[in-house]
Order: structure tokens, then C-alpha cells, then sequence
């Protein structure tokens, strides 16, 4: 199954992913990381195409795509 997973030690919660986003996989998490922000978390069975549209807006480089092979 295609999914993201944001590295929520080194997201600063700019949604600038959640944006991006062409299917609404990404939204905020309503939890906070070590530093205090409310870090992006992938949604459970969202529809993610792997298309690394928020892996390539993210400033952090917090977010790894990973794409079925199947």
C-alpha cells in the first residue's frame, strides 16, 4: 500500500504538505513532538498515489514516500 511517513522529530507542522496534497493523505497529527509542534501524520487507508508531492514541499525533509511495487 502507498503511503508517507512523516518523521514527527523533525516536523515543525507547516502544512505546507497537507497543501500539497493531491488526495488528502496528510493532516495535522493533534499531537506535539519534542520541540512543542503539532507535528503531520499520514491518515490511516488514505488514498496516497506516491506521487512525492509532499515529500518535495517539505522544508525539513521529514517525509518519506513509499510506493507498492505490486
Amino acid at each position: 500500500m502507498n503511503h508517507a511517513v512523516v518523521d514527527k522529530k523533525f516536523c515543525k507542522g507547516c502544512l505546507r504538505c497537507v497543501e500539497a496534497c493531491p488526495k488528502g493523505c496528510l493532516d495535522l497529527s493533534g499531537l506535539t513532538n519534542d520541540q512543542g509542534y503539532d507535528y503531520v501524520a499520514f491518515q490511516e487507508n488514505a488514498p496516497c498515489v506516491a506521487c512525492g508531492l509532499c515529500y518535495l514541499v517539505c522544508p525539513d525533509v521529514a517525509i518519506t514516500v513509499y510506493k507498492d511495487e505490486s
